[in-house]
């Protein structure tokens, strides 16, 4: 069993991580880069530590089990005595249609009921305060506790609510229901367990609806659907913005230091999410989100973008250390806010045109692009053009010195060349020849000056002599094709210098915390899809080494950052939506 065996569930508002034993390691509120109300899963491990904590209990529990209901986010966790007794858990987020729109409360529910036996169970919930600093107060009401803190909370419940408080066992003769979060008049009805049940079946029969709606390979639908709910889980519904994980400060590896907050919007990372949802057939997230990163752009004066935005459009907060929560297993530090939203990356105007490709170049969608938002997109390409020889972080955010990315560079090329495209889609003669030949000037740029003859590979910087995992997306991307010479040189380099085993890390080189110690999973996605592209002998190495990857899933079908190349162990951010997305871009590849 991994360590990271957790369950995801959310609506869109927010989002929780569930243990095997049904406890809530991980919840922020009142969104999802908000203060963690349950973070024991950054408590270093510590099994008695209370704060923080929303855990159901069975008295004499010996074992469980776990799984999704099917092509559902809803959790089901049951807990035996071995005696015969039990209960059942269910726990989900609501999110269904009401009053002609989506309806995401900021609410956990949780229902319990008995499956044999007579069940007794503790109910705790210690909700933290402040990054686990301080302890919320509580008031008892009918039904009801109250919480105090920064943003006032609620557990509702037909359940004995002063049994809650002392932590005393109560015994579960039929089903009870606990809803928490933010004061919801939904939540306060008298019968909290037929709201439940409603709200439990309404949910269902929407993600049953939605997950209809995809177009998944057969051969591996049930993976592609899981990654997909995982995806939809981080989008945040009032605004669009798509955050990287839910998590913050699970290290890459053991005691390295390497912790980031990534609960926060990337333009490049909500571009690859989109675009994976949008390959099954999901449109409505990319409409979605860009009209967030248009939003945000509009703002500054000349569409200027930065690399992270918090879920409402705005900056994210300065980065800070956490120092109440030790962090995961004790390995910290726990940060709060990230320092790479300082840093210059450029290739994120790339990012930010490609996700329209399907409004231009698919017949499927709609609304179909049209010359307004190319000529916002052109904002975004103009700052292309004039950055693709400039130095910066890179994609892999290096706090050290800037270098010209090559990535970066052809991500600035994709924004040009895409331009032309979509401005010939509306038969603008004049805009198609004024991106096409900014987009033919980079591309001469970087095959001159990221080639590398004597590594027989493009490099990771121009005029440079290391490796970056993230030019095995040349093809993808229309850089290059698949069968070029030169490609299939650099893939042969990444294998010789990045590839450990059967896993590829993102570069080779010592970075701000040394050499880099375990994978980088999505490189592997990368490698794969590259295999795919290449063909023949190559394409089934590729399909062999996805069912590999997709074996060291955790038994829900989900997937962190990073993967220790000997153990299978998980680390990293969980779910790492890069990852999530890798699962979906591979299987659509493979089947075609």
């Amino acid at each position: 069993m991994t360590s990271l065996d957790l369950g995801l569930i959310g609506n869109g508002s927010i989002g929780a991580l569930i243990d095997a034993d049904a406890a809530v390691v991980w919840c922020c509120f009142p969104r999802f880069d908000g203060d963690p109300v349950f973070c024991s899963l950054l408590n270093g491990g510590s099994a008695g530590a209370k704060t923080g904590a929303f855990t159901i209990e069975l008295e004499g529990g010996v074992t469980g089990e776990q799984h999704y209901l099917h092509d559902t986010p809803i959790l089901v966790t049951r807990l035996h005595d071995g005696k015969g007794g039990g209960v059942e858990i269910t726990d989900f987020c609501p999110r269904y249609e009401k009053d002609g729109s989506l309806y995401c409360p900021k609410l956990l529910v949780r229902q319990v009921r008995p499956i044999g036996g007579n069940p007794n169970i503790v109910v705790r919930v210690e909700p933290a305060d402040d990054y686990g600093c301080g302890k919320r107060q509580h008031a008892l009401g009918a039904g009801h506790i109250s919480y105090v803190g920064a943003q006032a909370l609620r557990l509702t419940t037909e359940a004995p609510v002063e049994a809650i408080v002392s932590g005393a066992p109560f015994h579960v003769h039929q089903t009870i229901t606990l809803i928490f979060g933010l004061d919801d008049p939904g939540a306060n009805a008298s019968d909290v367990t037929s709201v439940g049940a409603t709200m439990l079946e309404q949910t269902g029969a929407n993600w049953r609806d939605w997950t209809r709606s995809l177009q998944a390979p057969s051969e591996w639908r049930d993976a592609v659907i899981r990654a997909a709910i995982a995806l939809k889980l981080n989008v945040y519904e009032p605004t669009g913005a798509i955050i990287a994980s839910m998590t913050t400060s699970i290290p890459e590896a053991p005691n390295t230091g390497r912790t980031w907050d990534y609960r926060y919007c990337w333009p490049r990372d909500a571009y690859f999410t989109a675009d994976a949802l949008c390959r099954l057939g999901d449109t409505r997230t990319v409409e979605h989100y860009l009209g967030f990163l248009l939003g945000v752009a509009a703002r500054t004066r000349d569409a200027c973008l930065v690399p992270i935005y918090s879920v409402d459009g705005g900056a994210i907060p300065d980065e800070r250390i956490a120092q109440c929560l030790p962090g995961y297993r004790g390995m910290g530090p726990v940060r709060v806010g990230n320092k790479a939203s300082e840093q210059a990356q450029h290739d994120l105007y790339g990012e930010a045109v490609l996700t329209a490709e399907s409004l231009f170049l698919s017949s499927r969608a709609l609304p179909r692009g049209d010359e307004s938002l190319l000529a916002r997109l052109e904002a975004f390409g103009r700052h292309a053009a004039r950055l693709s020889e400039l130095p910066d972080a890179g994609l892999w955010e290096l706090r050290g010195a800037e270098r010209v990315h090559t990535f970066s560079s052809i991500m600035c090329w994709a924004a040009c060349d895409r331009l032309a495209k979509y401005a010939t889609t509306l038969k603008l003669a004049d805009r198609v020849d004024h991106w096409r030949s900014r987009a033919t000037k980079i591309h001469d740029v970087i095959s001159r000056r990221s080639w590398n003859s004597k590594l027989n590979a493009f490099t990771a910087t121009m005029d440079g002599d290391s490796l970056d995992a993230s030019l095995l997306l040349m093809p993808r991307l229309g850089f290059l094709e698949a069968t070029d010479a030169r490609f299939a040189g650099t893939v042969a380099a990444i294998e010789k210098q990045l590839k450990h085993g059967d896993f590829v890390y993102r570069y080779a080189e010592r970075d701000d915390f040394g050499f880099p110690e375990n994978a980088f999973l999505v490189c592997t996605f990368w490698y794969i899809e590259a295999l795919a592209a290449m063909g023949g002998s190559r394409r089934e190495e590729a399909r062999a080494l996805f069912e590999k990857v997709l074996a060291a899933r955790n038994r829900h079908g989900l997937l962190a950052e990073d993967l220790d190349p000997r153990t299978l162990e998980q680390w990293g951010n969980f779910p790492q939506t890069y990852c999530m997305a890798g699962i979906i871009d591979c299987a659509v590849a493979l089947a075609k």
